[in-house]
């Protein structure tokens, strides 16, 4: 989870051009199994904006068995992060923005 977390909070940081802070999680779905020696990647993207809040959908996908690949989604989770100022208060979010969002990719090996 808390590699969903950071996921998460890169697309987040970008489009608040500042901190965020996790504000809370929607859900998290555990769709499969992760088990150690998987390639695990991770995708997030931005879903929605508010005055202080950006919400962000996370997916996790794990490639295992390297002879034959077989990749798998094996979850998914939808968090909010909410834009803070040096002081830790919410602040506003950039009024207007051309960006549109991201797909992040993150893979590590789980050891």
């Amino acid at each position: 989870m808390g590699q969903v977390d950071i996921a998460g909070s890169i697309p987040a940081i970008h489009y608040a051009k500042g901190l965020v802070v996790t504000a809370g999680v929607k859900y998290m779905n555990f769709l499969a199994p992760l088990f150690v020696g998987y390639l695990v990647t991770l995708y997030a993207e931005v879903s929605h904006v508010g005055r202080h809040s950006i919400t962000v959908d996370v997916d996790v996908w794990v490639q295992r068995d390297f002879e034959k690949p077989i990749v798998l989604n094996v979850a998914n989770s939808r968090l909010v992060f909410v834009a803070v100022d040096d002081q830790g208060k919410a602040r506003a979010l950039p009024e207007k923005t051309w960006f549109v969002g991201c797909a992040l990719r993150t893979n590590e090996f789980i050891f």
